[in-house]
């Protein structure tokens, strides 16, 4: 079959993954998992996570292209990609990866600064005495 492309999105994070049949291999900002997240190892085990509930660890190849957030929800961006990029591979993996919640989108973000506050809700000392 041919490639299939999808975004995956937490935070301020964006991953492009492109999906094709292959032999498992697993392509991150041009280096491998490993060389990618280093000692991480959850983390590693939560972007693997759609390609083992599929059991599709051996059976695909994955390039993922990530910008923007940290190297964490930069992972769970990938994550999001590589389980929209299987549903759109074959649709009756949908099935098997929407009870883990992997197709839904982690909605949690930064809250906004407000003016006269010191961050988004803590507030200046009201009184000592």
């Amino acid at each position: 079959m041919a490639k299939v492309y999808a975004t995956g999105r937490r935070k301020t994070a964006i991953a492009k993954v492109w999906l094709e049949s292959g032999n498992g291999q697993l392509t991150i900002n041009g280096l491998s998992l490993d060389a990618w997240l280093g000692g991480h190892e959850s983390i590693k085990k939560r972007v693997m996570q759609p390609l083992n509930v599929a059991k599709q660890e051996t059976s695909v190849n994955i390039v993922v292209k990530t910008l923007g957030g940290g190297y964490s929800a930069q992972a769970d961006a990938a994550r999001h990609g590589i389980s929209r990029a299987l549903v759109a591979f074959d649709e009756q993996f949908r099935t098997i990866l929407k009870p883990h919640g992997l197709l839904t989108r982690d909605s949690r973000s930064v809250e906004r600064k407000k003016f006269g506050k010191k961050k988004a809700r803590k507030s200046s000392q009201f009184s000592k005495r």
